[in-house]
């Protein structure tokens, strides 16, 4: 199998990309520990407000959601759920055996502040992106 011609202007590209990428995690990372979290947690407390249906998502949810295992994602919600961020919740009807999550008012508060800072570094993120997938505006093949 033969890999495909890749210019050194796409791998200066790709470069930018995943660096910036990084930048924006290790920043995300920062404002987490700035008002006590993990990454981890914040990105929990994102995927139970983001996701839309009533009631909130199940726990394997929330494992497809971070790309973790379903006992790795259990001790997440133990963790943060004694730290007063989030509920559990049991199914109504048929399968009781479903847990659902919600924010609690602390988690709320706390994901609120976090979004509007990440939301401001996105669209920074963003336009740096954008202006490494132009190929008018990239850097040129060396």
């Amino acid at each position: 199998m033969s890999s495909p011609e890749i210019t050194d202007q796409q791998y200066s590209r790709l470069l930018g990309f995943r660096t910036e990428l990084r930048r924006f995690l290790r920043w995300s990372e920062h404002r987490a520990a700035e008002v006590g979290l993990t990454g981890t947690q914040h990105q929990l407390l994102l995927a139970i407000r983001g996701h839309l249906a009533p009631g909130g998502p199940s726990v394997g949810e929330i494992a497809e959601y971070l790309c973790a295992r379903h006992h790795s994602v259990v001790q997440l919600i133990d963790r943060s759920e004694q730290a007063g961020l989030v509920a559990r919740n049991r199914e109504q009807g048929k399968d009781r055996r479903v847990v659902r999550l919600t924010l609690t008012e602390t988690g709320r508060q706390t994901l609120a502040l976090l979004s509007a800072a990440h939301l401001e570094e996105l669209a920074r993120v963003t336009s740096l992106v954008d202006a490494l997938t132009d190929p008018a505006t990239a850097p040129q093949a060396r």
